[in-house]
């Protein structure tokens, strides 16, 4: 398909709408596709592929938020301000950028800011040399419901914002990404915002790992935490988990004080906060307090074949030599 004209499609949703049964692949022309995309639970096994290998070339985005109008009256919400949402399984995305371009300064009177770029909620979804573009809640790496876990792995990816940029409630493995946070000119003083804010649910033994990442800034140093606990009010026993290891922390992140809360009612300590073996300015450990570790023995159990392969042996990680 091609925005163009060129290909069978000018539109991915119109592309995504036609696809014949499970297992379609969708190779996206270089282009910028300007439209919201939602991948049904019927479109199982659907690859999108940028034809051109390099995620700049194949762009889809949207300027929508949390506080935008809708045309039939009230807002979108969080969830409706996705760029892309896929709800299918074994959905997988290589060489694509998802985007959503919303900008505070453009709406001073909207209050509602969160602007997500992919929410993601099917099961063994996986993304290869992607990119995540946005401000806040950039990346929703979620389920279809509360009771239901999804498998996601994200290998050799790009992500960008500023408050809470990677969320939600998924398995989530980060593996060899970049963490990107933005300099702000609208705030004073620091904190200019959260990388990771999990959400997982107390049955789920994993949550958020971010294994072998570089966190870079274009903020000032210690601009920015870690992490915060997200405890939402749709299900207030979440016990947000967060495995950081073996990852380089920019001087964008406050060594001294990585993490916060998001409520005082649920305190980032009784979470499931861990680091193991980063390195970087911002990984620098002035209080062990505030930075809780795994042991080594721990640490053997934080991986990605432990968190994703399960028992139908889910290993998308075999496949990084496709590219």
């Amino acid at each position: 398909m091609s925005p163009d004209g060129r290909g069978d499609f000018t539109s991915v949703q119109d592309a995504v709408d036609a696809v014949p049964g499970p297992g379609a692949t969708i190779v996206l022309a270089p282009g910028t596709y300007r439209e919201a995309v939602v991948v049904p639970a019927a479109a199982q096994g659907l690859t999108l592929l940028g034809a051109t290998g390099d995620p700049r070339d194949a762009v889809i985005v949207l300027d929508r938020a949390n506080g935008t109008p809708k045309p039939t009256g009230g807002t979108y919400g969080t969830s409706g301000s996705a760029t892309v949402t896929t709800q299918a399984a074994d959905f997988t995305a290589r060489h694509v950028t998802f985007a959503n371009d919303w900008l505070r300064a453009d709406h001073p009177g909207v209050t509602g800011t969160q602007a997500v770029a992919v929410k993601v909620q099917g099961d063994r979804s996986a993304f290869h040399h992607c990119r995540f573009l946005g401000h806040q809640d950039t990346l929703y790496a979620d389920t279809l419901a509360a009771d239901v876990f999804a498998r996601q792995y994200y290998r050799d990816c790009y992500a960008e914002g500023d408050v809470d940029f990677v969320f939600g409630r998924a398995t989530a493995v980060f593996d060899h990404c970049r963490l990107h946070t933005l300099d702000r000119t609208d705030l004073a003083a620091p904190p200019y915002g959260y990388v990771f804010a999990p959400s997982t649910t107390a049955p789920d033994p994993h949550g958020f790992l971010a294994t072998g990442c570089r966190l870079t800034s274009a903020a000032p140093d210690a601009a920015y935490k870690l992490a915060r606990p997200w405890v939402p009010s749709s299900d207030t026993t979440a016990v947000p988990m967060l495995t950081v290891r073996d990852t380089w922390l920019g001087p964008g992140i406050d060594a001294a004080q990585p993490y916060a809360d998001m409520s005082a009612d649920f305190p980032w300590q009784s979470m499931r906060f861990r680091e193991y073996a980063n390195t970087g300015p911002g990984a620098h450990v002035t209080d062990p307090a505030a930075r809780p570790r795994l042991t080594r023995q721990e640490a053997r159990s934080a991986t990605r074949e432990a968190y994703l392969s399960g028992t139908d042996d889910w290993a998308p990680w075999r496949r990084c030599a496709l590219g």
